[in-house]
């Protein structure tokens, strides 16, 4: 692959806790610029492992991980935080700042204009489908859950890192507002061509929004490619997922 095309690269990288419990292994991995890449896979798989490590929470203990061609022990992580937004399910808002705030702290870091980060903070309302001058003031004790998860996203965007990380970002959310913020953000997605790394073990959140699949059991990779391919499988925990989505896809259809 093209080392211009690849935004995240995992050489051989293995993640094992002090005790030498591993949690990853072994672990091989190019993630294209621009495509959605969703890590699925049960509890316990390495999703979240895998994820931390594109953003140094965690450290390779073998391997090697790349970010932007660079080895992630060599940048400074707090640089390499702020090229990497992040979104997670407890979305994590500052309780005793405005939504507008929430949205533009990483900019203020950065040192943008007052009014630089105002303009881009109701940008990005509109963008993720909130109405700035409704939600700009407010706190976020005073919006649903998915108006939450809405401005969790666009904080991540707030700075335009290139590379999105999403760990089960829309988890907590009931099942219709969870499948309309997730083709939003499919729409979102094919206007930005951000890279995101999306973690679910949900199948048919894959479906929705993958660019390719990643399929993890108990730290290993056991399949890569296209959507479609996990449901072509042969291997024994692709075909544990693959009939649990087409099991939801027979009752959606039932209905």
């Amino acid at each position: 692959m093209n080392s211009e095309q690849t935004a995240i690269e995992f050489r051989g990288v293995g993640f094992a806790l002090p005790n030498g419990r591993a949690l990853l292994a072994d672990l091989n991995l190019a993630v294209n610029s621009g495509e959605t890449l969703v890590l699925l896979g049960r509890s316990g798989s390495g999703k979240t492992t895998t994820m931390k490590l594109i953003n140094r929470l965690l450290d390779p203990t073998s391997g090697e991980v790349r970010v932007e061609g660079r080895p992630t022990v060599e940048w400074d992580p707090i640089r390499l935080r702020r090229r990497v937004g992040y979104v997670i399910q407890e979305i994590g808002l500052f309780p005793h700042l405005t939504i507008e705030q929430n949205i533009g702290v990483v900019p203020r870091l950065e040192g943008w204009e007052p009014a630089k980060i105002r303009t881009r903070a109701r940008e990005l309302l509109v963008m993720t489908g909130l109405d700035p001058d409704r939600f700009a003031a407010r706190f976020p004790r005073e919006l649903s859950g998915g108006q939450r998860q809405r401005v969790g996203v666009a904080r991540a965007l707030a700075a335009d890192p290139p590379i999105i990380l999403l760990d089960e970002p829309f988890g907590a959310l009931d099942p219709i507002t969870r499948r309309e913020i997730q083709q939003e953000f499919r729409t979102l997605q094919a206007k930005l061509h951000k890279t995101m790394v999306f973690v679910t073990h949900d199948i048919g959140e894959a479906f929705v929004l993958a660019t390719r699949v990643a399929l993890l059991k108990d730290g290993q990779m056991i399949l890569l490619g296209p959507p479609a391919e996990l449901l072509a499988s042969s291997h024994p925990e692709a075909r544990a997922f693959a009939s649990c989505f087409l099991d939801a896809q027979s009752i959606g259809g039932a209905k």
